[in-house]
């Protein structure tokens, strides 16, 4: 990643046009060759920005932007679409340039992976007499969250999710389509389970006759809220 701290003025053109004003701001170059510009403000929103994958050209100012103090100018255009944005760099500040190394990605609390394990571990939550086949159950299309026996039987596909969406339960409804087609299966029914579901998401889910359980992650893990007490 490269980051310079430079004194700019920004002109973009492409779905709309944009200008910034010469002032002080930081230009971030990440290593899949996004650019962002950032004041010192506006918390993790840039200014302005041009996402991958686009190409930066980096040249000698022309004679009207020397004689307004321009020492060097970039323009970096998309390579999919027609966005194009200029940044006049006046004077430098500092320029740092640091290889960052592989991300591991971002581990939440509470996320789908803490919510499939414990509810693997108490799948009575999902109805009396319920027992657990295999958490990660393999489809052709990936993995459904829980694949539990009902008490009569019959199986249930379980698809996780911290915050259900209509993406979840189009997820789910592809999973039970596959599932239903094994004869050791069939039939198989839904349960859509979340810690909030979103309004349009439930009313699909129920329209497919697709369950929707809310999961309190709090008591599933066995934390008191005193606050929650009368006594």
């Amino acid at each position: 990643m490269r980051v310079v701290f430079a004194e700019c003025s920004v002109e973009y053109s492409g779905r709309l046009d944009a200008h910034l004003d010469r002032a002080v701001r930081m230009i971030m170059v990440k290593a899949d060759g996004s650019v962002l510009v950032h004041s010192d403000g506006g918390s993790y929103k840039p200014l302005n920005w041009m996402g991958a994958p686009c190409r930066i050209l980096i040249r000698e100012p022309n004679s009207d932007e020397r004689d307004i103090g321009v020492a060097e100018v970039w323009d970096v255009e998309h390579q999919k679409t027609d966005d194009h944005l200029i940044l006049r760099i006046f004077s430098k500040v500092a320029d740092i340039s640091h290889e960052l190394g592989t991300e591991p990605g971002l581990v939440k609390d509470g996320v789908e992976a803490h919510l499939q394990r414990l509810l693997a571990e108490q799948v009575e939550r999902l109805g009396k007499g319920v027992s657990l086949v295999r958490r990660e159950y393999p489809t052709p299309i990936g993995p459904v969250d829980l694949l539990v026996r009902d008490g009569h039987g019959g199986h249930i596909a379980v698809e996780i999710k911290r915050r259900g969406e209509i993406d979840g339960v189009e997820q789910l409804t592809r999973y039970l389509e596959l599932l239903g087609r094994d004869p050791l299966l069939a039939p198989v029914r839904g349960i859509f389970a979340a810690q909030e579901i979103k309004p349009q998401a439930r009313t699909l889910a129920e329209d497919r006759g697709i369950e929707c359980v809310i999961l309190d992650y709090d008591e599933m893990r066995g934390i008191d809220h005193p606050e929650g007490r009368l006594f």
